[in-house]
Formats: structure tokens, sequence, C-alpha cells
């Protein structure tokens, strides 16, 4: 509803209120569905064990989206979103994997203009001398253009003091994250505790970042899940026999490791893949084996650390 205000004879104010056109407005999106909206972006993460924070926040990403082309074509303000986005878990909780899966699917929802993926540490940002780490990170900034630049173990940076040239980073990152917030999303990332530390250490840089999302630990239950579905992807199956033997395992990792020392999803890859190379030795040595066979990874098979 619009108005317009003006001054009458007695000088008191006349305010006009104009009825805003009523418009229906379809959905034709890639994304939408008539029944439900959200049936790609459930589809896109369906792999994803867990994670249903993320999977909320990226349905309330794609809704203002959608929303806010809403309100532009009927003459209402519409804001861009700032999408920068602090990953904060331990190892294998999957903080990597979610930030190239977001370079997709924020392309395919017209977020991204290229929706490419940039993977980046310490070492690609700090220089050697006085200006040259402001060069360094401006040139992978312009890389990430129309895509995400994903860092990892982003606390780092401020390992050094005051005198370090990571500071020069830091700061590099946040004009550009001011200054170009449309073009392309910064993603930091970290162990929590770490993240914490660091971010205590730049009071401005936590409000510039409105998408925090914690990564927890899995499960014992959902890091089976995780098994079951490398496995299968991989066209393999664990014998029931396999299946307690990990489960085992994994109750006593949880009891004995504490949580920044365990390597979640990825310890659970790598035991995949070395059972697998275990599991073709075994068969290597016998004179014919069948199609199950082929497929089976047996107790024995199944490599765990000591």
């Amino acid at each position: 509803m619009g108005s317009q205000v003006s001054l009458n004879k007695n000088g008191q104010i006349n305010i006009v209120l104009h009825e805003r056109e009523n418009l229906v407005l379809d959905s034709n999106e890639q994304f939408r569905n008539e029944n439900d909206p959200f049936q790609k972006i459930d589809q896109e993460f369906s792999s994803f064990i867990g994670m249903n924070r993320l999977k909320e926040t990226i349905k309330e990403i794609y809704a203002n989206l959608q929303i806010n082309e809403r309100r532009e074509r009927v003459g209402l303000k519409a804001q861009k979103q700032v999408l920068h986005m602090l990953f904060k878990g331990n190892p294998g909780t999957g903080k990597t994997t979610v930030a190239r899966k977001l370079a997709e699917v924020f392309y395919d929802m017209n977020v991204l203009s290229k929706g490419h993926f940039i993977e980046a540490e310490r070492a690609d940002l700090v220089g050697e001398y006085i200006g040259h780490t402001a060069q360094k990170t401006k040139d992978l900034i312009n890389k990430a253009m129309g895509g995400i630049l994903f860092i990892d173990e982003a606390y780092s940076l401020a390992r050094g003091g005051e005198k370090d040239f990571g500071k020069e980073a830091i700061d590099t990152l946040v004009k550009h994250m001011e200054d170009s917030h449309s073009e392309f999303i910064l993603i930091l990332a970290g162990y929590p505790n770490e993240m914490d530390h660091f971010l205590s250490l730049n009071p401005g840089l936590a409000s510039r970042f409105p998408i925090v999302m914690d990564f927890d630990d899995y499960s014992v239950d959902q890091l089976l899940e995780i098994a079951r579905q490398m496995t299968i992807d991989r066209e393999y199956q664990l014998t029931k026999e396999a299946e307690w033997k990990l489960k085992d395992y994994l109750i006593k990792q949880k009891q004995e490791r504490s949580n920044s020392s365990f390597a979640n999803a990825r310890f659970v890859r790598n035991t995949i893949e070395k059972s697998i190379r275990k599991h073709a030795v075994r068969l290597m040595k016998k004179s014919q084996y069948s199609t199950e066979e082929l497929m089976l990874i047996t107790r024995n098979d199944l490599t765990l650390e000591k």
C-alpha cells in the first residue's frame, strides 16, 4: 500500500492511501514443486546424514530469495542476502563436503553466477613481505568471484600475533566481504574451540557472518549409516558380522578419544577403502569367486586402527 502526503488550505496534513495492485504470482523455478516447494533441496541433500539445521537453513535462504523476487515484482523493497558463513566442527563432520555442495546448489538457485568452489589455507593467502599478503588474498578473492571461497582452519591466520602477515589477510578478506558481498560467498571453517578463540581476537569479524553452522559429531548409528551408504555407492556390502565389529569399535573410540581427535566420517571412509583393498587381496588368493563374493566385505576384511 502506497501513500501521498499533501497540505490542505488549513495547513492540515492529508494522507491519501493507495491500494497496491494485488498480484497472484506463479512459481515456475526449477526448484519449485506444486506440492512441496523444497522437494529439490531435500533431494540434493538426501545423502547427507543428519545435518537437519543445515537443511533448514538452505530452505530459509531459498524461500527468502523467492519471496524477495515476488516483492520486487509488486514494487516492495527487497534486500540482497549476505551469505558469508562460519562452519564450526571437529574433523570429518562434513564441513568441506557441505561447502562444495553449496556451490552447486547456490548456482542452481541463481545465487552464484558461476558456482565454482575454491578451497584455500593459510599458505594461499599469507605472503612473505609487506604488501604481498594483500595481493595474494585479493587474487584469490578475484578467482572466487561468482563462487565460494572456502578457507579451512581459518584460525591459523591469527596464530602469528600482531606482527604476523595473517592479520593483513584477515583485513583484506573483511574489506572484500563488505565491498563484494553479493558477488561471492566466503566460508571460514575450523574446529569449534579454535574458531571461537579466533573470533574473539577479531571482535568485528563475527558480525560479518550472518550464518553460523555448528557441525556436530556423528553418533555411532549415524557413522554406521554413513558406512553402509559408502559401501552401497561402491557396490559393496558389509556383512552383519562386519557391521557388528565396526559398531563395537566405534563405541570404544567415542568413549576413549576426545572429540577433536576422532575423524568421524573421514575415519569411516578410510576404513571402508582399506577394507576394500584387503577384500581384493583375499579374493585374488582364490581360484574362483561368485558375484556375491565380489561384493561382500566380511569381518576379517574390515581393517581397523589399533
